[in-house]
């Protein structure tokens, strides 16, 4: 089982700014896509950003310019910067990666989440 570990949730005022991370074991053979979710309360939860491993990256529409999703591959990790923040980004944020293994069959896994309170 590969375990995905989030970082850098926590609280902040309105127009502030976090940097999550999540990073894969070292010890697995490859990571294709990584991503990031985000799930309200009461709400379902909805894709933010994801990027391949060529860096090819894709956001939710109302997120564009305000969030960034990066990755290092040599640490198998992602980054999601967000920026401008606002109260109704308040959610619990998931990584997601879709993980190779040496017989080169893919599977999804999903981090614990991390959560993000913005106050007003």
């Amino acid at each position: 089982q590969v375990q995905l570990v989030e970082s850098g949730g926590g609280l902040v005022q309105a127009g502030g700014s976090l940097r999550l991370s999540c990073a894969a074991p070292g010890s697995i053979f490859s990571v294709s896509a990584m991503g990031w979710y985000r799930q309200a309360p009461g709400k379902q939860r909805d894709l933010v950003a994801d990027i391949t491993s060529s860096g090819i990256t894709n956001y939710a529409d109302s997120l564009k310019g305000r969030f960034t999703i990066s990755r290092d591959n040599a640490k198998n990790t992602v980054y999601l910067q967000m920026n401008s923040l606002k109260p109704e980004d308040t959610a619990v944020y998931y990584c997601n990666a879709r993980i190779i293994d040496r017989w080169f069959d893919s599977t999804n896994y999903w981090g614990k989440g991390t959560l993000v309170t913005v106050s007003s």
